[in-house]
């Protein structure tokens, strides 16, 4: 199983089945916040489906397509940052994430960020990692500008939230310039 200690506040783990109860908590209490970005949190109204969600993951991890990280800041879980899936002809993925509304601000997500990328281009050997947030939420987009991403473009109307549609900025980096980037 995926185990990261980042530092002496922030550690990384696949979500287990063990996780529901506590993620779905977290999930309900941010859920006012996260909805504004966040498609999924009306089917997400039970710790059974938010196990579902972790097991569903699970199953992505062992076919190698893919995995659900739990974020634990200070020893209590703090947020999930996902591969949506590994495209392994091409050696690519995109990453998702999202942090309960009282982790916010503490830098919790670039740490985390950083270390499942260098994993992802150094162990993985992928040549592409993708950041998508829709073009209103800064601090997703923030997250892939401080890791030095490059933005690509909009998608125009990439995702429908709830009752209307928003466009996707594009970022991406690429494994021969992660050193040098990470090294500024």
């Amino acid at each position: 199983m995926f185990y990261q200690t980042i530092d002496d506040d922030l550690r990384l783990r696949l979500l287990e089945p063990r996780d529901a109860d506590a993620l779905f908590r977290l999930l309900d209490e941010s859920r006012a916040y996260l909805r504004e970005w966040l498609p999924f949190l009306d089917a997400n109204q039970s710790s059974e489906e938010t196990r579902a969600f972790i097991l569903s993951g699970l199953q992505r991890y062992a076919a190698q397509n893919g995995a659900e990280i739990g974020l634990w800041y200070r020893g209590e879980i703090a947020g999930v940052l996902g591969l949506h899936f590994i495209d392994w002809a091409n050696r690519l993925t995109t990453v998702g994430y999202w942090l309960g509304e009282r982790y916010q601000g503490k830098g919790i997500m670039t740490r985390a960020c950083r270390a499942v990328i260098d994993i992802l281009f150094r162990e993985y050997g992928l040549n592409r990692v993708e950041i998508r947030a829709a073009t209103g939420n800064h601090k997703s987009r923030a997250v892939a500008e401080r890791l030095g991403f490059q933005y690509e473009g909009c998608k125009r109307q990439a995702e429908w939230l709830y009752d209307h549609y928003v466009d996707h900025a594009v970022y991406s980096m690429l494994a021969a310039e992660w050193s040098s980037v990470q090294a500024r």
